[in-house]
Parts: structure tokens; sequence; C-alpha cells
């Protein structure tokens, strides 16, 4: 089971991620609406693993998973983005996140995706 904060600007897809992590046995820490809250709650909260929006207002998903990476080396961050985003995909990958899921969400994958994270590395 793995502690996860769920950084998305869509109350909705918080809430649709949180569902599917916790029935697949894992904990929802925290949520984040932008980036800036992202970092600020990741240095309170130090979740095993995080779901990130690429696209938030305020601070994009990548810079802000560039300041969590510099702030925690180790962080897991996964970017979560619509389809027609691979540019900034593999921005995401280069910048540190170790997996990233497209949406709408298939449950599998997020699952996957969440423990390919956690035993990697």
């Amino acid at each position: 089971m793995a502690k996860i904060m769920v950084v998305d600007d869509a109350a909705f897809m918080r809430l649709m991620l949180k569902q599917i992590l916790e029935k697949g046995g894992h904990e929802v820490l925290c949520e984040a609406a932008n980036g800036n809250e992202a970092v600020e709650k990741y240095r309170s909260f130090r979740p095993d693993l995080v779901t990130m929006d690429i696209t938030m207002p305020e601070m994009e998903g990548v810079e802000a998973l560039q300041h969590i990476r510099r702030a925690d080396p180790e962080a897991k961050v996964i970017m979560c983005s619509a389809m027609g985003q691979q540019q900034r995909i593999v921005e995401a990958i280069r910048s540190g996140a170790r997996d990233f899921i497209v949406k709408p969400f298939q449950a599998s994958r997020v699952l996957e995706a969440v423990t390919k994270a956690m035993v990697t590395y």
C-alpha cells in the first residue's frame, strides 16, 4: 500500500483517481489543485508517490515535478495527461517522472503504473 498525493486542477479527476487508488488498496494522503499547492503539500506530507496532472493553473505539472525532485531526488511521480501531449510527457520523463497515465483513466493502467513506480529504482 502506498500513501499517495493526487494533484489535478479538476476536482472530479482527483475524485476519480482517489476512488481507483483506494479500491486498489492505496491511501490517498492528500490532494492538491495546482503545482504550487503540490510542492507545498509534498514537503509537508512526504507521500510515497504523487500523481501529477501536466496542465494546471499557477504552476504546470512539469515545473512542480522539477521542484519536488530538487527537494527530494527520490520522489516518485506519475504524470497524468490528455491524449496529444506527447512532447510534454517526454519533458516530464526527462525531468524524472516514473511513468505517465492518460485520461480518461483506466483503473488497471493506473494501478499498474503505481505498482511499477513503487518497485523500480
